[in-house]
């Protein structure tokens, strides 16, 4: 059978084992013992869930047996449901809540949302996180552990799914998963089971993030500022859709951060070149963020927009009220500084810059600045 179908079908068909009986952990490891069985199944199987459901729902079973008593087996037995059409309900919802449920560590939640929703294999997501699988399936079986006996009595918090969410999509891609492009399928998913602003506020600004991946890097694997991409190489699709879906979330007047985000990235998308970016918005946008939040990375992204808005200057000022052992704090300053005509300060910033790097590109892209300026100062 198809792998994309069986993917998009893992999370309703363990909420029909959970509804069933089974619990969470048992439910998951049903399914992907089933998903082992779909790959040598026929491909003309006219109910894919409907096959997968019953298959899942016997592997449950003969897990079940192998660990309870006759008495207890033979009941499960006669209640075992006759193969049939696929049941309707979809729990795909409840499995976005327990797989981002607050007593996970993030890395949990992200694995655990990525396997049970995402349908991923554990060998596949260790890969995207560049670990190894061991190391992996014992951090999922630790988040299922600590998950299964979970049972919803209330709503669960959106915001707490849109976080994993969001830290799917900056994990980007390794191994041979997309993270991003996953992180925006199960988020289109959710905005499909939902009316919520915020989940539509996210879909949209990974969409218009992802629309200038193609420009971000050179073929060698270089760094491309925002004003220097090649606006051509931009997915004017993804930036159309990311911009209606968007303003549906506007105008239902519930401003949420993700809105604001998605805001800020539909304008530099809007704007044909770097020159013509409408900076004053930006920082009226900014502002909202920080109203929102209080996220100190707003108030710093803010700063640097205030620099484009109203001159380096300004922008220097707005930065001297933020938190300065914020990561990108000595880049922004060094960005600033350069704005400002001070290139000896900058170059000196962006040589510290690149010693606090997080990532090999961002500290090449920050050693190539100080050595390009410190250059200049010696003509």
């Amino acid at each position: 059978m198809n792998e994309a179908l069986l993917r998009e079908l893992v999370p309703a068909v363990i909420g029909v084992l959970v509804r069933r009986g089974a619990d969470f952990a048992a439910a998951e490891d049903a399914v992907q013992d089933a998903l082992v069985e779909a790959v040598r199944a026929p491909q003309d199987v006219r109910d894919p869930k409907g096959w997968l459901i019953t298959v899942a729902w016997r592997k449950f079973l003969d897990a079940a047996r192998a660990e309870t008593s006759r008495r207890d087996r033979e009941l499960r037995a006669d209640n075992e449901p006759e193969p049939g059409p696929a049941e309707s309900a979809d729990d795909t919802l409840r499995l976005y809540f327990l797989c981002a449920h607050p007593s996970l560590t993030p890395a949990s939640a992200v694995a655990l949302t990525l396997r049970a929703v995402g349908g991923l294999t554990t060998r596949q997501i260790a890969q995207a996180y560049l670990v190894p699988e061991s190391t992996m399936a014992q951090r999922i079986s630790r988040a299922k552990r600590t998950v299964a006996g979970v049972r919803f009595t209330r709503p669960g918090d959106v915001a707490t799914v849109l976080r994993v969410l969001y830290l799917v999509f900056n994990e980007g891609y390794s191994g041979d998963v997309d993270l991003a492009a996953e992180a925006i399928r199960l988020t289109r998913q959710l905005a499909a089971m939902t009316r919520h602003e915020e989940v539509a506020g996210l879909l949209a600004l990974m969409l218009l993030h992802h629309a200038r991946r193609p420009a971000r890097t050179t073929p060698e694997g270089r760094l491309v500022p925002l004003a220097e991409q090649d606006r051509s190489r931009w997915d004017t699709r993804l930036i159309a859709e990311g911009v209606e879906v968007l303003q549906a979330a506007l105008a239902r007047d519930r401003l949420g951060e993700f809105q604001a985000q998605a805001a800020i990235a539909a304008l530099h998308a809007d704007a044909p070149a770097a020159a013509e970016t409408d900076w004053v918005q930006i920082v009226e946008w900014y502002d909202e963020l920080v109203r929102l939040t209080g996220n100190p990375v707003a108030r710093l992204n803010c700063a640097v927009a205030v620099g484009e808005a109203d001159g380096a200057h300004a922008g220097l000022a707005a930065l001297a009220e933020v938190d300065p052992g914020l990561p990108r704090h000595t880049a922004a300053s060094a960005y600033l500084h350069e704005r400002a005509g001070d290139l000896a300060a900058a170059a000196r910033l962006y040589a510290e810059a690149a010693g606090q790097a997080s990532s090999v590109p961002e500290r090449d892209h920050l050693t190539r600045q100080a050595a390009r300026l410190n250059a200049l100062l010696r003509r």
